[in-house]
């Protein structure tokens, strides 16, 4: 049996994160979550995680980003009792919404949110998979604050500090969490 006692848990679900290289383009590494979430251990190691965070925080809803974010964001709100909240990607939800356009490296994009999905005063926990550029984790806190939310803390597994969305989350005035940092991208 495996001795988990005195487990280091950022370097061991760091382990079981696939690095795929030159994908979705040339020179890009990209960090696949797809074997974390697979193992139930891995899974529940990570969530646990959060869960142990926010249990004692006074939490109305997660917010998750479209898409990964809706994975952990959707288990989270389960395991703390509230309700939870997608941002998506322009066009795909189905009611009134309330948009926000980010840069990307190579044009725009928009994430939006259905406009009765917090109310002012709500406390939000912001959750997606990894921070890269943090155009999409400012989008939904922009978002999330436009409607008048409390966001408590933005959450994401991976951190890739060479390419500043950390920074920049943190220097927009959100506090982020992160389990493991990558260098490089």
């Amino acid at each position: 049996m495996e001795n988990l006692s005195n487990l280091d848990y950022s370097s061991y679900l760091k382990g079981w994160i696939r690095t795929v290289p030159n994908w979705p383009q040339q020179g890009v590494m990209f960090r696949d979550i797809t074997p974390l979430l697979q193992n139930p251990k891995t899974f529940r190691m990570l969530i646990d995680i959060y869960v142990h965070r926010y249990m004692i925080e006074k939490v109305d809803l997660v917010a998750g980003l479209d898409a990964r974010g809706f994975i952990i964001g959707s288990v989270l709100a389960y395991e703390l009792n509230v309700g939870f909240v997608p941002i998506r990607k322009k066009g795909k939800l189905p009611f009134t919404t309330v948009e926000e356009e980010y840069e990307l490296e190579y044009g725009n994009a928009a994430v939006e949110m259905h406009t009765d999905a917090c109310k002012p005063g709500d406390r939000v926990i912001l959750i997606d998979d990894l921070v890269a550029t943090g155009g999409t984790m400012m989008a939904g806190y922009k978002l999330l604050k436009r409607m008048g939310a409390d966001v408590l803390e933005a959450a994401a597994i991976i951190e890739l500090p060479e390419l500043g969305g950390a920074q920049l989350v943190r220097d927009g005035g959100l506090d982020l969490f992160t389990v493991c940092s990558y260098e490089g991208h």
